[in-house]
């Protein structure tokens, strides 16, 4: 099988770490160009990272070689050298949605991690196992566009991956008001225990934009393709409380939800345990075999024994029971940096 060529555009950042260490041996795609920011260009990516690389195994030989290009004055050469690239660069918002455009306009298509480009309404926010059908979207972006292969797809925020996915096959029920508590790790930052040394034995109580992202995006996950936009869901309403904690990887979320419609807790549990991902994810390299995971256990899921569960595509799930102000509440969590759209 011809493998796609890919380019990883913010590689010296831990997610672009991340993005490399995720496609190394990947049956489908090869990386061919590592870009970021001026100052690491004209590098091998080795000197680049230097003690940057923060992931648990060694870098790969061969991309240790490949010399940094720089990503923006590059970015015509790059585009030329790929199918497509992973953006993971770290810019303000504006300038991350220029260069993404850039990028697309170019002919090269982005799937980003970034934020930038999540609340337009033509760019699908993909969940693969949930709302896969959202790529549809993408034709009608190449118009706005004008170009013929280009366009941008990005992912979810990390702090919703755990919980909107236990929350889907509870949609039908009519999910009304939704709290829920995220506790997310230091890596979701960029950081690890070295660089961050001050959340040792800490939280702290502010994660900068996570609340709106978390009570808003997964009304666009949830919405639907209409006079070519995406439209966001009504409903549920959501409230959330984002908080940083001294884990490594692994966000928790504590999840309290109220329906339209009366369901019994062994009834939610079926559905998590007969959950069927949307067929166009299933099959692919790294989709994991069972999606949603429920723990009958008290002390379950926790970070240490869950969090890399299906190669750390999954979701742990745990502790359902009836709630005394809204009508259930239970606890889920995924890997934040591995449970991303690359499958």
């Amino acid at each position: 099988m011809k493998k796609y060529k890919v380019g990883i555009i913010g590689a010296t950042g831990t997610v672009g770490q991340k993005f490399i260490t995720l496609l190394e041996n990947h049956p489908w795609f090869e990386i061919k160009v590592v870009a970021a920011s001026e100052r690491s260009a004209g590098k091998l990516y080795k000197d680049a990272v230097q003690k940057k690389w923060i992931m648990n195994k060694s870098i790969p030989e061969n991309i240790a070689q490949l010399e940094v290009l720089d990503a923006i004055k590059d970015a015509e050469k790059i585009s030329s050298m790929v199918d497509f690239v992973f953006c993971a660069i770290s810019l303000s918002k504006n300038e991350t949605r220029l260069l993404e455009e850039k990028y697309a306009k170019l002919e090269c298509p982005v799937i980003s991690n970034n934020s930038a480009c999540r609340n337009i309404s033509d760019v699908p926010m993909i969940i693969p196992e949930l709302n896969a059908e959202h790529i549809d979207i993408i034709p009608y972006q190449k118009q706005r566009l004008g170009t013929k292969r280009g366009f941008i797809a990005v992912k979810s925020n990390c702090s919703i991956q755990c919980y909107v996915p236990a929350l889907h096959p509870l949609k039908d029920l009519g999910l009304k008001n939704i709290l829920v508590c995220t506790y997310q790790a230091i890596s979701g930052a960029g950081k690890n225990f070295d660089s961050w040394p001050e959340m040792k034995d800490n939280i702290i109580p502010f994660i900068s934009g996570e609340e709106e992202k978390s009570e808003k995006e997964p009304l666009k996950v949830w919405g639907s393709i209409k006079n070519n936009e995406i439209i966001n869901s009504d409903s549920p309403n959501i409230t959330s409380q984002c908080l940083r904690v001294p884990v490594t990887d692994g966000h928790t979320a504590a999840v309290f939800a109220s329906f339209d419609k009366s369901i019994t807790i062994n009834d939610i549990i079926q559905r998590w345990e007969n959950f069927k991902p949307h067929k166009k994810s299933i099959g692919l390299p790294s989709s994991p075999n069972k999606f949603l995971n429920y723990y009958y256990e008290d002390n379950r899921p926790q970070i240490f024994t869950e969090r890399n569960i299906e190669n750390g595509m999954g979701i742990s799930i745990g502790r359902l029971r009836e709630d005394s102000q809204y009508d259930i509440k239970f606890v889920c969590m995924s890997h934040n940096t591995t449970c991303i759209f690359i499958r």
